[in-house]
């Protein structure tokens, strides 16, 4: 499917969902999860069938037996995911009106997380809040033929144009669960995370990684074999976006849900290849009296702890980045442009930062790009 095709059939979806959202009395943040979890569902939907017709093509046929039933590795092995037949998007589809279309699909939702540990408690399940003709109608939406045959990574893409609609009317607070497309990929095109461990420590919906992901196949390798992704996320919904969004295109990560200021959930401290981040700008509140951050190893600076002394948290996340680097590490995140010539605690900071030799570029927009090489 062409560029233009693609952006037409992603504002139509959005229209006829969010259609159905105006005419009812859900807010955006109630809306988001569910239909996020549909689209999940229909493309997990799509990878199973795909994969299904390939390995039935070369299973083992017993002269008695007949052919070998397909099996759960027959899926893991192409990357896919195995659907239950109840948790399978035609079976949904094809019930009677007089089911209650709410409880199948939290069932078909509740059968993928006993399938697979890495999305236990992550899928939504509060279908049955939503009528059972608001339901029918986003099964409708997301039954197009068009998507029914969608092959590559269509709905990866449609993923992330809703969620990118969803910040925009206000689905999360401060949206800060989405950094737009085109500065994740001016990141990535600049650091080239191509290799060994790619850590984001305030991943939101996991954009960061979808993107590597993006780059690393457009090198004709594979991100699995390649890469290892860590994220971290203080929001409990944005940890269950991300682990979705790795899911839905097809990658596995490590996401842990963590206050970053207090916790480092990976202990990565001089472990990772790659750093990449989009944290929330100017922070204040940060409990500076903690002995988590007293003696915070990632922010170790010239053999001694640094702490700004405003009430600002941009100079912490700077260190975090620079400290999880192996020596050989690059580092690329999105900061608040005040923070390339804030004077005074966070001067001198920045002044021992850029002493250590690695800092690669400090550009006068709202990106710092930090290089050990």
């Amino acid at each position: 499917m062409q560029g233009k095709q693609l952006r037409k059939l992603e504002a139509e979806l959005w229209r006829a969902a969010d259609q159905l959202r105006a005419n009812s009395k859900l807010t955006a943040s109630e809306y988001s999860m569910p239909v996020l979890g549909l689209i999940f569902l229909r493309h997990a939907y799509n990878r199973f069938q795909r994969v299904k017709v390939e390995v039935e093509k070369s299973l083992p046929v017993h002269a008695q037996r007949g052919r070998r039933a397909l099996t759960k590795n027959d899926f893991l092995e192409q990357n896919a995911m195995y659907l239950p037949e109840k948790a399978q998007f035609d079976y949904l589809v094809s019930l009677p009106e007089s089911a209650d279309i709410g409880e199948a699909i939290d069932t078909a939702m509740k059968l993928i997380e006993e399938e697979y540990d890495n999305l236990k408690g992550v899928l939504p399940k509060n279908f049955s809040i939503f009528s059972k003709d608001l339901l029918r109608e986003l099964l409708r939406i997301f039954n197009k033929e068009v998507l029914q045959k969608a092959e590559g990574d269509l709905f990866g893409k449609i993923y992330e144009y809703f969620l990118n609609k969803f910040a925009m009317t206000g689905a999360q607070e401060g949206g800060e669960f989405f950094t737009p497309m085109s500065l994740v990929q001016t990141i990535v095109n600049v650091i080239e995370p191509d290799h060994g461990i790619v850590f984001d420590p305030a991943c939101g919906s996991a954009g960061m990684f979808v993107q590597t992901g993006y780059f690393i196949e457009s090198e004709g390798l594979k991100p699995a074999e390649k890469v290892t992704f860590y994220g971290q996320e203080k929001a409990e919904l944005n940890t269950k976006l991300a682990k979705m969004n790795l899911a839905v295109h097809g990658l596995e990560g490590n996401i842990q849900e963590g206050n970053t200021f207090y916790e480092d959930k990976h202990n990565l401290v001089g472990g990772a290849d790659f750093v990449m981040a989009n944290p929330p700008f100017n922070v204040d509140g940060v409990d500076k009296a903690k002995d988590a951050v007293k003696k915070d190893p990632r922010l170790v600076l010239d053999g001694k702890v640094n702490l700004p002394k405003n009430d600002n948290a941009n100079y912490l996340w700077i260190q975090y980045f620079y400290n999880y680097l192996k020596p050989t590490g690059r580092a690329g995140f999105v900061m608040a442009s005040s923070a390339s010539d804030a004077g005074h605690s966070e001067k001198e900071i920045r002044e021992k930062l850029v002493k250590t030799g690695a800092v690669d570029g400090n550009h006068p927009t709202n990106y710092i790009f930090i290089s050990q090489i």
